[in-house]
């Protein structure tokens, strides 16, 4: 053991005021945490993120010895990274969007350790605080959108196989037809399950892989690929197995062992990934050499023993934390405008000359949309195809629950987009599809009245939903969409005018049940 000039310790102030900034930080951000161990609870894809706290705090205990060593030198670049996630953690307080606390919390925790230690004491351990970054699940609706996309193209890629398989299968969406038996790619095959713990675990290795920058980024980024290409070889083992054995294949205690017995094999081949990359480049080395814990020098018990002074900026920020934390309980809670509306069920059946008919939709797909309210109806003149109305209304978007896309919801059912633009109708801007399954066409009409705009632009109504949570209290919206079929021989100009003559006469009636 090398003997160290000096072993550095906190006193029993420093201790004391550690203790009281962990304690303020939990305290003010109580509720982004419970929102976060919900979301853990709630969806298998972020199960694993109840272990990667407890690997954080074990992988700077691993660098205890270096942190001993270390003269901290304090630096208010800390405290001003704090006063600016504790700014966000604000917005995200009185606007109820979680995902704003949940990063301004590792912002918070980044900036602390700076004020304590300073940059050169928290390089070392600013890789595990990241990690922590995996832990926090995407915006429902950028999740949705991964989801459906992952979904498509492991359909896609799992039928190849099974072609290669010689087994005679037709792809409709993510529903693959074996003759005798059809599977759905549901949702929950989608890969998020392997794909959010393997990206954490290959972070993870990456951290452990102690060779160049390049073999280290290569690790982490290959996850994802390795990930599509297990679950569609997954889907595809499964399509094979039906195919011979019957739906019992994909059903049950085997269903979920396939999906077991995937992970560990994405597993596998991140480890003959780095294997091989120990072998390339010009740093050759064995693989026990490249990976692996550092191990920093141990600690002389002769070296002597000073204590660390207190660092001014982290008092600074405990004092912010106070000011916040009173902040926070002072401020009046405030209950979410629902402003008075129609409910959907008394939506008139006759508009002019267009005569309705209410459909419904199941049980489980209603939970799964998260709507508070709904329209499913077909609406049709003496002559010509019926228009389609779908609205679906959401009460409160605080916790990230908002209107699935079209765009992203119409390929799972099979149909192929051919064509989108943004259309100006004159009384509002819509998004146009044309949409086709064999030889069936439809053209369809959608965009989002939330508070009296009706947008077509995704990315703009979400900024509205923050600007009008923050500031008006609001979060009410909806999803409007019309759809029709363009008949055999038929225009989709005549398609175009139909649409635009319904949408005439059904947006007067639509605040009455989406309000203003």
């Amino acid at each position: 053991m090398n003997k160290a000039l000096a072993i550095w310790k906190f006193d029993y102030r420093y201790l004391a005021l550690i203790g009281s900034g962990l304690l303020l930080l939990l305290i003010a951000f109580a509720g982004g945490l419970e929102e976060l161990v919900s979301r853990w609870e709630k969806q298998e894809e972020y199960s694993h993120s109840y272990i990667l706290p407890f690997i954080t705090l074990y992988f700077i205990w691993q660098r205890k010895n270096l942190i001993q060593q270390s003269a901290f030198s304090p630096s208010w670049m800390g405290f001003g990274i704090v006063l600016l996630a504790l700014v966000v953690f604000l917005v995200g307080e009185i606007s109820a969007l979680y995902i704003l606390i949940q990063y301004a919390f590792i912002a918070v925790l980044m900036g602390i350790a700076l004020a304590i230690m300073g940059w050169p004491a928290l390089k070392p351990v600013i890789v595990p605080i990241l990690l922590l970054i995996f832990a926090i699940p995407l915006p429902y609706f950028l999740e949705a959108s991964l989801s459906a996309n992952l979904q498509l193209l492991s359909s896609k890629f799992g039928v190849s196989f099974i072609r290669w398989c010689q087994i005679p299968v037709y792809l409709e969406g993510n529903i693959i037809d074996l003759g005798s038996y059809k599977l759905q790619v549901v949702e929950a095959c989608s890969g998020l399950r392997y794909l959010f713990p393997l990206m954490s675990l290959g972070f993870i290795c990456a951290y452990m892989y102690n060779t160049v920058f390049w073999k280290r980024a290569l690790v982490f980024l290959s996850t994802i690929p390795i990930t599509l290409f297990m679950n569609s070889f997954r889907i595809a083992m499964i399509g094979v197995l039906v195919d011979n054995w019957g739906s019992s294949m994909a059903e049950g205690f085997l269903h979920d062992f396939e999906g077991w017995v995937v992970f560990m094999a994405c597993l596998g081949v991140l480890v003959a990934e780095m294997l091989l990359l120990s072998r390339l480049g010009t740093d050759r080395r064995p693989f026990a050499e490249v990976f692996g814990l550092t191990v920093d020098q141990s600690v002389d018990d002769s070296a002597g023993a000073k204590v660390r002074p207190l660092s001014r900026p982290f008092i600074a920020i405990i004092a912010s934390l106070a000011v916040v934390t009173v902040t926070v309980f002072s401020i009046d809670k405030r209950a979410e405008v629902f402003p008075e509306r129609k409910n959907f069920p008394i939506f008139p059946m006759q508009l002019a000359d267009w005569q309705g008919q209410h459909s419904s939709m199941e049980d489980t797909v209603i939970n799964k949309l998260g709507l508070s309210d709904y329209i499913l109806a077909d609406f049709r003149q003496v002559q010509g195809a019926p228009v389609n109305l779908y609205a679906a209304y959401y009460a409160s978007q605080r916790k990230g629950i908002s209107p699935h896309s079209p765009r992203v919801c119409i390929p799972g059912g099979g149909w192929q987009i051919t064509d989108i633009e943004r259309k100006d109708l004159g009384l509002l801007a819509v998004n146009r599809i044309v949409i086709k399954k064999g030889d069936m066409t439809q053209l369809v009409y959608y965009w989002f009245q939330q508070r009296g705009r009706k947008l077509a632009n995704e990315y703009l109504m979400k900024w509205y939903l923050f600007k009008d949570a923050l500031l008006l209290n609001r979060t009410d919206g909806a999803l409007v969409r019309l759809t029709t079929m363009v008949n055999p021989g038929e225009s989709l100009d005549l398609a175009d005018q139909r649409l635009q003559v319904f949408a005439q006469e059904v947006l007067p009636v639509l605040p009455q049940y989406i309000p203003d």
